[in-house]
């Protein structure tokens, strides 16, 4: 597997991480903890050695699950969870960064990881209610105690990624970025990115799915599948956005590759600061994605997917109108 580095820090990792939410929260379809233990060592087995968690997926399974499959290689891997939510009664309450529930939320998921140290700690979403020095100031303390090492914002503005970086460097950005969603291009976060030293980790890099190829305006989403509240996801959205996979397929076609595979080895092609991490429950999706890592696009393939992306408007918003307020803040 080869490798890449985030931020100015030099946090080295897999040129792919493994975004492990989906392993039991967000989606219809949930393994066992004992299969997503399984699963996440066999991607370690293949050279994967960033892992992706946060507090609230479960609430506060996931971050077992991930702390249990990663006990034995500990050494040999980072793992990345986050902060930012009230959680009431194993429910998600609106957000909260204060100092002091920072400072909690570090050490129950030190605990849950059982791990002494989180190699990357990000804030999930940017409270307005709390001034980002402030924030930035209580990891600042978190990572002098050796309790982290280092500090990442997910979803920020370009503006609040800097009055950050002035208190505690930021090593990497959390934000989704993908074929179809292509934000950090025109919101000025790549620009931040690029001045600053800091790294990019696109969530969500194969759309949720819909990059794959295996939906289609036909597809039936589950009970407790979070796609169903969002406005990409409805029949109508699907069919239109159907265009961007076409063109995915024909690339793939012509390259002895998969939709997914042109996908993830478009956004490694942006910048060579960038570490996609998609998720999956299955082996075989796990080993398609990897092998992206080895499909190079040449400038004359990486021209043709703009030109013809260019061409194909995407239909409907990412999030729905009350998430979509809590980014970009």
């Amino acid at each position: 597997m080869k490798k890449r580095i985030l931020g100015r820090a030099g946090l080295e990792v897999s040129a792919l991480g493994f975004g492990c939410m989906g392993l039991d929260f967000g989606y219809a379809s949930k393994v066992s903890r004992q299969e997503g233990v399984t699963l996440i060592r066999q991607a370690v087995d293949r050279g994967v050695t960033f892992f992706d968690t946060a507090e609230v997926y479960g609430p506060f399974t996931n971050e077992g699950m991930v702390g249990e499959a990663l006990k034995p290689v500990r050494d040999r891997v980072a793992i990345a969870t986050k902060f930012g939510f009230n959680i009431v009664d194993g429910k998600q309450s609106g957000l909260s960064s204060r100092p002091e529930h920072i400072r909690s939320v570090c050490d129950a998921s030190l605990k849950r990881l059982g791990v002494d140290v989180i190699d990357l700690f990000y804030q999930h979403r940017v409270d307005p209610n709390v001034p980002i020095e402030d924030v930035a100031g209580a990891v600042k303390d978190l990572i002098a105690a050796g309790k982290v090492r280092h500090f990442g914002l997910s979803e920020p503005g370009a503006q609040t990624v800097r009055r950050a970086h002035a208190v505690q460097p930021v090593t990497t950005l959390q934000n989704e970025y993908s074929l179809w969603t292509r934000g950090p291009e025109t919101n000025g976060i790549l620009e931040a990115c690029e001045e600053l030293g800091i790294g990019l980790v696109p969530y969500s890099p194969l759309g949720k799915g819909f990059l794959t190829g295996a939906m289609s305006k036909d597809t039936r989403l589950g009970e407790g599948d979070f796609r169903k509240i969002l406005p990409r996801f409805t029949p109508e959205a699907m069919e239109k956005n159907q265009a961007l996979v076409d063109l995915l397929k024909r690339i793939a076609d012509d390259r002895g590759a998969t939709p997914a595979q042109i996908a993830l080895a478009w956004l490694l092609a942006q910048k060579p600061w960038i570490v996609p991490i998609p998720g999956t429950t299955k082996l075989h999706r796990l080993e398609e994605n990897l092998a992206s890592v080895n499909v190079a696009l040449t400038d004359a393939d990486l021209a043709e997917i703009e030109t013809a992306a260019a061409a194909i408007p995407i239909e409907g918003e990412r999030y729905p109108e009350q998430l979509l307020k809590t980014t970009g803040l």
